[in-house]
């Protein structure tokens, strides 16, 4: 007969101790509290916490003291909860609690298991911290359940600006909460995503990041406010922050992580506008002096005054009250300066005046010239804008065309027939205005195609030497072909005139350069792949031969690439009839046609390697007509009557949406079909060569060029 299975005893039912309310005098602190290390820390703001509350969030754990026989005494001791006693007993001390008032207590069962010791360790042992992430949700419940900003900074011991930046915390994704929660991101990423209050936005940048290696708090910053512009940007110090707001603009909160940041500006186009506009305003004012021409930019670039001839302007003498003055701010200057000289850091009030004087000072030296006006006739202006948003007026610079004497191609000596020397001038001179190296459009155009001005297209085909550099770096193969070619014509007493190649690898200067080329994703790869071998190639000429020969094949073959790749020149110039400086058209049609080889054996393809047709980089650049056209050879005519109403300034940023992924690309930019050989012996034959019709001009080619004096693109170079 089969024995029955033994029954597992039931588990014990746990009794919890009883809860009651003991007076705080029958009340003392254990000998067996675990807590014997800073036990005072903290407790100013505990004790302030309880009497702001008028209770307490947790009782104390008490257990009963026995006498010798082991019978209670009616005495308790507490060894879980030392902190909260010695609080209460401050309250006491303070007159806040009575001394017999009761404390809700927890009181230990007589005959229980754990010692008092065991009670004091498990309670400071297994407490959990609370996770930030609930703190900065507390806060934001509490002040939108009614608090001020000022009540929970005071209630918890902190400052305002503490809690405002825990709830712009509270304030980002919920998807980025979550990631956070579980350890994806470090606190001082989640900060970096209030920069931007847009959740997709903040969602979007995550995406891009969350698998890369570049997670960095202000890589993620940078991304989030790529499409604004920072309020410490010299062209928002220009405009103003008042005027921005005032004409429609719009402000992303203030950062508050850093204490050097003050915001974003959406509206990037609002912006640039004003700046232009007011900067517009500035030239015409300079103009009214009879300048014979303004050069406006807000970045005047490197080397603008390069081959310009200063003129020396006079100065009028400081009144005696002047002096006085400039006097009275030189000796407090020293003195503040004297005072402050052991100062680690100025006090501000002593750091803004400094300031102000040294502003005043300034004025004094920086007061109006004088000039002649037989050279103000043939002498211009640069107008710019510092990095402080300060209105630069550079005066008086003649170009080597406009000096008396000069002889400008197809044109006469000295002002084209005026004799400015002999006092012989027109009544009223207009000054050529330039803005970032265009004359100043007029709003009606004329409907038809003009070949495009030439500054665009050196601009372009900068876009395209640095992408075609970036693609031979790509291609070893390539660009020993490309190193070999040039040398085998070189040994071969073969001509090199116009080569897209220099093999003493002299990087390309881009003298005429959008303001998004340096932001363009081939200029970041050259960038990037230069600093990657910058790091590693030695300084020092004779460890570099060793390295050099201890690389891989597969490691010289790509550091050739890259170094080659710096030779590469598929800018467009301006050729020069009598070859004396720059380059022939016979040179130019050379290096383009080297160009395209390069292009299509690397299979370059400007729209897969970054370019976008934008209001910046060509849109905003060309007439209307040469708007609706690349519209109408992207999208079709359906699209053109889309835009065809519109005014210009319209038209370009629909168009630049409208374009945005369609893969379109201005002429210079466009991979050109293989073209016959020119042979270089024979000019005659090369002249019949056709240069690519965007590089043709005409009489009407645009307002750089209708003149027929090339002096006019270079009043602002």
């Amino acid at each position: 007969m089969a024995k029955a299975a033994k029954k597992k005893p039931a588990p014990a039912i746990i009794v919890f101790s009883r809860a009651r309310d003991i007076p705080f005098n029958r009340i003392r602190l254990s000998e067996s509290n675990v807590r014997e290390t800073d036990v005072e820390a903290g407790l100013d703001e505990l004790t302030h916490d309880i009497n702001r509350r008028e209770d307490l969030v947790q009782g104390l754990n008490v257990r009963a003291i026995l006498d010798g026989d082991g019978n209670e005494t009616g005495d308790f001791e507490t060894p879980a909860g030392g902190r909260r006693y010695r609080s209460i007993a401050r309250l006491v001390e303070a007159g806040r609690f009575p001394a017999d008032g009761l404390v809700p207590c927890i009181v230990k069962k007589a005959d229980a298991k754990t010692t008092a010791l065991d009670d004091s360790l498990a309670e400071n042992t297994f407490r959990l911290a609370l996770h930030p992430l609930d703190q900065f949700k507390a806060f934001k419940r509490m002040v939108d359940g009614g608090m001020t900003k000022a009540e929970v900074a005071s209630a918890y011991f902190t400052t305002e600006r503490y809690v405002d930046q825990r709830l712009a915390l509270a304030k980002v994704s919920r998807a980025l909460h979550e990631v956070y929660a579980t350890n994806g991101m470090t606190l001082a990423m989640l900060e970096a995503f209030t920069a931007h209050p847009d959740h997709a936005r903040q969602e979007q940048v995550w995406e891009a990041v969350r698998q890369s290696h570049y997670r960095e708090p202000w890589r993620i910053r940078n991304m989030l406010t790529e499409t604004s512009v920072a309020a410490s940007d010299k062209r928002a110090h220009f405009v103003g922050i008042d005027a921005y707001l005032a004409a429609g603009g719009s402000l992303l909160p203030r950062y508050l992580f850093d204490d050097d940041e003050d915001g974003w500006l959406e509206d990037v186009a609002l912006l640039d506008r004003l700046v232009a506009e007011k900067l517009k305003a500035a030239a015409d004012e300079v103009a009214a002096e009879g300048w014979k021409w303004i050069a406006v930019d807000l970045e005047l670039p490197y080397g603008h005054d390069h081959g310009l001839r200063a003129i020396a302007g006079t100065f009028t003498e400081l009144t005696k009250k002047d002096h006085r003055e400039r006097e009275k701010l030189r000796k407090e200057q020293e003195r503040l300066e004297t005072e402050h000289a052991d100062y680690d850091e100025l006090p501000d009030e002593i750091d803004q005046r400094l300031g102000e004087i040294e502003k005043q000072l300034d004025a004094f030296e920086r007061r109006p010239a004088i000039y002649d006006p037989a050279e103000i006739a043939i002498a211009g202006v640069f107008v710019s804008v510092d990095e402080d948003g300060e209105l630069i007026v550079d005066r008086g610079w003649i170009r080597p065309e406009d000096e008396p004497g000069a002889t400008v191609e197809g044109g006469s000596p000295d002002m084209e027939g005026d004799d400015v020397a002999g006092g012989a001038k027109p009544d009223v001179q207009h000054a050529v205005i330039t803005v970032g190296g265009r004359p100043v459009e007029t709003d009606e155009e004329e409907e038809t195609i003009k070949p495009l001005p030439e500054r665009l297209v050196a601009e372009l085909t900068a876009h395209r030497t640095v992408a075609l550099a970036d693609a031979v770096a790509a291609n070893p193969h390539i660009a020993m072909t490309a190193l070999l070619h040039r040398l085998v014509r070189d040994r071969f007493k073969q001509s090199t005139s116009g080569s897209a190649v220099r093999v003493s690898v002299q990087e390309v200067y881009f003298r005429e350069q959008g303001i998004d080329l340096k932001d363009s994703p081939y200029a970041k790869s050259v960038a990037e792949r230069h600093a990657g071998w910058k790091a590693d190639v030695p300084a020092d000429p004779d460890a570099l031969w060793d390295w050099l020969d201890a690389l891989d094949d597969a490691s010289r073959m790509a550091l050739l690439a890259h170094c080659v790749s710096f030779a590469i020149n598929a800018l467009y110039e301006r050729p020069n009839p009598f070859s004396a400086t720059g380059i022939t058209e016979q040179g130019l049609r050379a290096r383009m046609a080297e160009a395209g080889r390069l292009a299509r054996v690397t299979g370059l393809d400007m729209a897969e390697a970054g370019f976008r047709p934008t209001v910046v980089n060509y849109l905003g650049r060309v007439t209307k007509p040469r708007i609706l056209e690349a519209v109408h050879e992207a999208l079709g005519e359906d699209k053109v009557r889309l835009i065809d109403h519109l005014k210009k300034d319209d038209m370009a940023r629909e168009a630049e949406r409208l374009l945005a992924d369609t893969g379109w690309l201005p002429e210079p930019l466009r991979l050109l079909a293989e073209e016959p050989a020119v042979d270089a012996s024979d000019d005659a034959q090369a002249d019949d060569v056709a240069l690519p019709e965007f590089l043709v001009g005409d009489d009407d080619a645009d307002a750089a060029d209708a003149t027929g004096d090339p002096s006019v693109l270079g009043a602002a170079e």
